[in-house]
């Protein structure tokens, strides 16, 4: 139907006939003369039709906003030139225009910043706008540049089912009924992690899949109900290996697909590092704002809730410097700590230094009162707070304090204008290997299951739990985690004790990952590997902070699609076919945005 698009119209083609498709972006009728701006997926060109043409002026101004056009005509030199748009030095006379179709009055406009809930449910316009289209074409070329670097360096890509068994061990699984055998089930994978393990043992040694992921959680700004991940696996191989490879396939990509430079090594940080100084494990660097623990310096002080915790053996007691946060209005720093308890925060002390040379005399503060000048002092000192500055405390459990500092200083970062441009990549290490979990009374694994220990014996591990570390990495750029992964558990008698020491009797064991036990036994070798998140990568690289602008019909934060009506009630007739009937009334997880 057309010759070439219409976003690459250029002087090349001056004196051509070319046919073009596309949508009326814009349509003028100025008595004589008659402009559209038709616009495909590669940008747009301006049409002109002229009053000496007939039926095709008169159907030029016949068109209107949208309409789905075909046009033919000559290409010429422009006579205003728009340099805002590639096809800016040219334009084609139409000789020729037909309407394909015609659009009725839009719910919003191709330029207009309509609210997200119109959006998704017009999807299909809302990805017909330039600003979708690129956003999307990012994450289009993301893809492709990671399979041609993965193709070239001997990965295989497998696929893996989406049809599997429910081992539910961390979010809901979905759940599928299977027909044929009333009563049980099937469920939608939350990642491949099991079968990329397997086919480690069956010997295909560098793996990788665009995988498709399913996981029945709340949803927000970077989570969704599916999603898609990289998912690679390698075979004989020790952390640093993988690391090198994927931190080289990630440089290598930023820089294909966006002209992004990364740094020539990414830095290393454990996780007890990044919690001390950031109260995060995926620490945005661009914020320079850091921690000072101060408990040693407050455990004899008059304010119980610093001395408490700061005696406390799991406590921690944290300051964090804002510069320049002496200007902060009370109403700011009172909306600041109900921020902070959306966290787990009780409360959020601060302290203003609007004069760091006055000592006392120069600190507004509600709780100054309860330090002496030797604490205040030091306080302020190990803050490294000057005149002009603010500092906020945190004091609660090590975990809680970390929890809600960290995602102040995160806010604060934002609010004060404290991000510095570029990127600042990070290999967060050495995790831990369990979290213990208050209302199960068990441990549970902090990234999963199949995750090794830094410790090959089992009997250090049964008598160290707690403060066992694992052979977990994470890939964080911007101070968002893009990828995670581990060198896996290799051993049958490990993985059996590590299910063990997470509540995970040998019967369930058996029933739930018997076929792992099994495959491990048959000299499986040492293997490990890593998950990228794409639709966070395309949107880090898109500028965007919400995954649902780069993927084509993402869910709402209350898991539906507007477009589509889905989920919705399906017929009984069907539910028997499945052997399902639908109970009254059953309680259920609200979503939280």
């Amino acid at each position: 139907m057309r010759t070439h698009f219409c976003g690459l119209v250029d002087e090349t083609l001056i004196g051509q006939t070319v046919t073009l498709c596309g949508w009326a972006d814009v349509a003028r009728n100025l008595g004589g003369l008659c402009f559209i701006d038709l616009r495909d997926h590669e940008g747009i060109v301006q049409i002109i039709a002229e009053p000496d043409a007939g039926e095709v002026f008169k159907v030029a101004a016949d068109v209107g906003y949208e309409y789905c056009l075909r046009v033919t005509g000559t290409v010429r030199k422009r006579h205003a030139v728009n340099d805002k748009i590639r096809t800016g030095q040219v334009e084609v006379v139409a000789t020729q225009i037909e309407i394909l179709n015609r659009a009725e009055p839009l719910p919003f406009h191709a330029h207009e910043n309509a609210g997200e809930e119109t959006r998704l449910t017009y999807r299909y316009l809302d990805l017909r706008r330039p600003e979708m289209q690129r956003m999307m074409r990012t994450r289009i070329k993301l893809v492709q540049a990671l399979r041609r670097w993965l193709d070239a360096r001997g990965f295989q890509d497998i696929e893996t089912p989406i049809l599997t068994k429910a081992t539910p061990e961390g979010a809901r699984d979905f759940l599928v009924p299977a027909r044929m055998h009333p009563g049980e089930f099937y469920a939608l994978p939350q990642s491949p992690q099991l079968f990329k393990q397997i086919l480690m043992v069956a010997g295909f040694d560098r793996y990788y899949q665009i995988a498709r992921c399913f996981r029945d959680e709340a949803l927000r700004a970077d989570r969704q109900l599916e999603f898609t991940q990289l998912d690679m696996e390698f075979a004989w191989v020790r952390e640093r290996d993988v690391q090198d490879a994927v931190e080289g396939m990630i440089r290598d990509v930023f820089s294909e697909v966006i002209g992004v430079q990364l740094d020539a090594e990414f830095p290393r940080m454990t996780y007890a590092e990044a919690m001390r100084r950031y109260g995060s494990d995926k620490p945005d660097l661009r914020i320079e704002l850091e921690f000072a623990d101060i408990a040693d310096l407050v455990k004899s002080c008059e304010f119980k809730v610093f001395s408490d915790w700061a005696n406390h053996a799991d406590g921690r007691v944290v300051a964090l410097r804002v510069p320049g946060g002496a200007s902060l209005s009370r109403k700011q720093i009172d909306d600041y700590g109900a921020y902070a308890a959306k966290f787990g925060a009780k409360g959020l002390a601060w302290m203003k230094v609007e004069d760091a040379a006055k000592g006392r005399e120069g600190i507004n503060s509600p709780i100054a009162k309860f330090l002496d000048d030797a604490a205040l002092a030091a306080v302020v000192q190990a803050a490294g707070a000057q005149g002009g500055d603010a500092i906020f405390f945190g004091a609660a459990t090590y975990k809680t304090a970390s929890d809600f500092m960290g995602a102040l200083r995160l806010k604060l970062g934002k609010d004060l204008g404290l991000v510095r441009d570029g990127w600042k990549p990070l290999w967060v290490t050495d995790f831990p290997m369990f979290e213990w979990d208050e209302d199960e009374q068990r441990y549970v694994a902090l990234h999963h299951p199949f995750t090794a220990p830094a410790v090959d014996d089992i009997a250090d591990l049964r008598a160290n739990a707690k403060t066992a570390v694992s052979r977990g990495y994470d890939m964080v750029l911007n101070g968002n985690e893009i990828g995670g992964g581990s060198i896996r558990i290799h051993r049958p008698d490990m993985q059996s004790a590590v299910f063990d020491l997470l509540g995970i009797g040998a019967e369930e064991a058996e029933a739930k990952f018997g076929f792992l036990l099994d495959a491990l036994k048959y000299g499986a070798p040492p293997h490990g590997g890593i998950a990228f998140g794409i639709d966070r990568i395309a949107a880090l690289m898109a500028g965007t902070e919400s995954i649902r602008d780069v993927i084509a019909f993402p869910k709402t934060t209350t898991a539906q699609c507007l477009m589509t009506g889905a989920p919705s009630p399906v017929p009984d007739k069907q539910l028997a076919e499945v052997h399902i009937g639908i109970r009254e009334k059953v309680l259920v997880d609200k979503p939280t945005v």
